[in-house]
């Protein structure tokens, strides 16, 4: 079994290890990284990877484990009141979290494409983008009462902007070179937070169709 280091010298090579590790798979994808190319970049033998990581699932999984915990924390809104002003606290969740998906590019390209070729990364990957969606619906049933939209379930109205926001973090940061476009953080946010808002608290009279601009029942003047 790998060992869990306990002393500085241990805890600086596991991380060593790691930093190394995020290289090679951000260059490489997750496919194609191997064990030795992780040894390579880290300048240590084989052995020290091994006494700290069993395979490459490992390595990865300890990869995506800590930055999930900071995604779910970074998402949170904690100096603003949801019930309050629902807006400012939509925009500050998505930014926390766009900005540590930014932070974080690399790794989380990459587990998407784990994901799209082993079950435990996609099962990893699943419970990420489900915490997120919980939480919200969780929030919005405790402060606002509301099971539904017009007949549609809320928790599918949730789960498309979960989508929506976890897809443009991939597209334009996660391939942004691709993209070919740089996005600023806080531009990311206020449209998807935009999109969001106004599922959600647009009047009971809105029509997506009337071309109408809404106001927010619970934050009038706002966009």
């Amino acid at each position: 079994m790998p060992a869990v280091p306990t002393t500085p010298k241990g805890l600086r090579t596991r991380q060593q290890l790691l930093d190394a590790a995020r290289v090679v798979f951000a260059r490489d994808g997750y496919v194609n990284a191997r064990m030795a190319d992780i040894a390579e970049q880290a300048d240590l033998s084989m052995g020290a990877l091994y006494r700290y990581f069993e395979n490459k699932d490992s390595v990865f999984e300890s990869l995506v484990t800590d930055i999930h915990e900071e995604l779910f924390t970074s998402s949170r809104a904690e100096n603003l009141d949801f019930a309050a002003d629902p807006f400012a606290a939509l925009r500050e969740a998505n930014r926390g979290f766009l900005r540590h998906y930014y932070d974080h590019r690399d790794v989380m390209r990459t587990l998407v494409e784990a994901a799209a070729v082993d079950v435990h990364f996609r099962e990893i990957w699943w419970r990420m983008r489900s915490r997120h969606a919980e939480r919200f619906t969780h929030a919005l049933r405790a402060h606002f009462d509301v099971g539904d939209l017009d007949g549609l379930d809320v928790e599918v109205a949730t789960d498309a902007m979960t989508c929506m926001v976890e897809q443009v973090a991939y597209v334009w940061y996660g391939h942004e070179a691709m993209h070919g476009r740089e996005v600023a953080i806080d531009d990311a946010a206020d449209v998807t937070t935009r999109a969001w808002f106004r599922l959600f608290f647009a009047p009971a009279a809105w029509d997506d169709l009337s071309g109408v601009k809404p106001r927010s029942r619970a934050l009038p003047g706002h966009p």
